[in-house]
């Protein structure tokens, strides 16, 4: 049984406590990701755990999926895409197909080859990455959710599977932009939400980062500037880093503005 992909089940189990009981006006109401509601974020993340489930299971299904995406993303853009794929799926019924959806995606990956190889956009990935990217992305677009509501996230041990992810992208976020890549990444000292520590890298104290590692997550995915945690930064380093972290694969993207992800005051 791959791990990364129980903990994709159970970062999924999450989410939908939170949102099984929304009806339809809730799931409608924008969030502070790029004004996305709730049916685009779950739509988003429905559409690409069918395309990565393709990507194991089916690939020249996947390769049809994704020049169909292409084309469509390119006319009228990912949102409206998705919306297409699904027929306009909104609401609870959304949240049903998204549920009954994401533990075969789960199931079908902790039966794989770890070290299986399946194509996405770009250079192919292993299995293991496939999965740990869609525990990231799901995450990730979660927190918007969490914001809306008004609710703190009550995070387990699993998201280091996100901590590893930002370590490993350290240099690719600088050649993700054309940066010269640093000699050695920052010192990461990070408390796990069980209150164990994580440690990535050579202790040195010129350049470290220290905190919460659900933080750290939220920094390297974006949904929060490094302004809005309580993450501390030393180092020339290692401020240049948070400024500009990203974990995701795509062109270059700037975090937040400060303060303008955070839980709302319901």
């Amino acid at each position: 049984m791959m791990q990364q992909a129980q903990d994709f089940r159970s970062e999924c189990d999450a989410i939908h406590r939170l949102v099984s009981a929304l009806d339809g006006d809730a799931l409608a109401k924008p969030t502070a990701f790029k004004g996305w509601s709730g049916d685009a974020i779950l739509r988003h993340l429905h559409v690409w755990n069918i395309a990565a489930d393709l990507s194991l299971t089916d690939e020249a299904g996947f390769r049809d999926f994704f020049a169909q995406a292409g084309s469509a993303v390119a006319k009228g853009g990912m949102s409206a895409f998705e919306a297409d794929y699904l027929s306009g799926l909104s609401g609870p019924a959304l949240v049903a197909e998204w549920a009954a959806f994401y533990p075969i995606l789960a199931d079908h990956f902790a039966a794989a080859d770890p070290k299986q190889r399946v194509a996405w956009a770009g250079p192919s990935m292993s299995a293991r990455s496939s999965i740990t990217a869609r525990l990231m992305e799901s995450w990730a677009h979660a927190q918007a959710l969490y914001d809306a509501l008004g609710q703190k996230r009550q995070n387990g041990d699993h998201i280091r599977n996100i901590v590893v992810l930002g370590v490993n992208t350290f240099g690719w976020t600088y050649k993700n932009r054309k940066m010269d890549v640093p000699s050695a990444m920052p010192y990461l000292e990070l408390t796990a939400p069980s209150g164990a520590l994580w440690t990535y890298g050579e202790d040195v104290a010129e350049e470290h980062i220290s905190g919460k590692a659900e933080e750290f997550c939220q920094v390297v995915t974006q949904t929060r500037n490094i302004a809005d945690t309580d993450l501390a930064v030393t180092g020339a380093i290692a401020h240049q880093w948070m400024g500009m972290a990203q974990c995701f694969a795509g062109p270059p993207h700037d975090p937040p503005p400060p303060g303008t992800r955070k839980i709302a005051v319901i």
